[in-house]
């Protein structure tokens, strides 16, 4: 019988995430028996400044990662978003499951939608994704930075701090508070983070039997759009200092839409393109070069301070 070691962030839903990633594989591996190792991130210590000042969503991954690294754990999931482009040598994301919802949600403390918010009413989050797409939507809006695990954020809001939040609707589907939406906030007009809704499952490449069990239990189609989503980000060589958005969507005659969002850092400019085809990573790249040959990567280099 062999024991797997799962690395997992302390907070509630990153062990929520971590036990049905356990339990999926349990029933598939029944001789397979299974320890977390809690782990703290700095990302998970410094919550007074925005995740773009301190190193971005890498910040999550990369003590993980060194966990993975040195063997002291032999897998970790992640929400797929924060997870940087590259990743560090010798590991692969072998496991991707069916996506759970992949909008963003509007929690509003009078049960407001985004419409509804007075002008001048305050908005918590510190995406800068999310920043910029509500200064294209309502910029008559004032938004203030939140931060911490998603139980805080809640009680933040509900306690009067801000008039609404808006957060990822798969963190708050898994861990049973769909009734605290207020709102769906729709892809079409506010395009979701890449990878939104997305477990990522990783390991190191050398394991062989734990590799080949991840692929055998990933969902295709949700593999192939985060694909297509990854490949965006790749090309664009994003990161969490410049808003970047990609969603992409599987038909059922096997053709992948992706749309992809770039936008100025403090949103004032942005930019969306969208492509189609069969191929993931060529639909990627095609998105990325349509957006790069518009400007996109002048954006991207003042977030970098050149």
């Amino acid at each position: 019988m062999r024991r797997i070691r799962v690395a997992s962030r302390r907070s509630q839903l990153a062990m929520t995430q971590t036990n049905w990633v356990i339990d999926a594989l349990r029933a598939r591996r029944p001789d397979w028996t299974f320890e977390v190792v809690p782990i703290t991130t700095k990302g998970d210590e410094i919550l007074n400044v925005t995740l773009s000042k301190v190193g971005g969503k890498g910040l999550f991954v990369s003590e993980i990662e060194a966990v993975l690294t040195s063997n002291q754990a032999d897998l970790a999931v992640h929400s797929l978003k924060d997870v940087p482009y590259e990743l560090a040598d010798g590991l692969v994301l072998a496991g991707i499951p069916q996506r759970e919802d992949p909008r963003d949600a509007l929690v509003s403390r009078d049960g407001q939608t985004l419409s509804d918010l007075p002008k001048g009413a305050i908005v918590g989050t510190s995406s800068l994704r999310r920043m910029a797409l509500l200064k294209n939507l309502r910029p008559d809006l004032q938004v203030e930075p939140l931060r911490g695990n998603i139980d805080s954020r809640l009680r933040r809001a509900e306690q009067g701090e801000f008039a609404a939040i808006i957060l990822a609707a798969a963190g708050l589907a898994r861990m049973g508070w769909q009734n605290r939406v207020s709102e769906f906030l729709q892809p079409d007009d506010f395009i979701p983070a890449i990878g939104q809704g997305v477990l990522g499952v990783e390991c190191r490449e050398s394991d062989a039997e734990l590799v080949e069990e991840l692929k055998a239990w990933t969902d295709v189609p949700t593999a192939l759009c985060a694909q297509a989503e990854r490949t965006l980000l790749t090309t664009l060589q994003g990161s969490c200092q410049v808003p970047i958005a990609g969603y992409a969507q599987l038909d059922q005659d096997g053709t992948i839409t992706l749309t992809g969002f770039v936008a100025a850092p403090d949103g004032s400019k942005s930019l969306r393109e969208q492509a189609s085809g069969r191929d993931a990573v060529a639909v990627g790249k095609t998105v990325a070069e349509a957006l790069l040959a518009r400007g996109a990567d002048e954006y991207l280099r003042s977030a970098q301070g050149e």
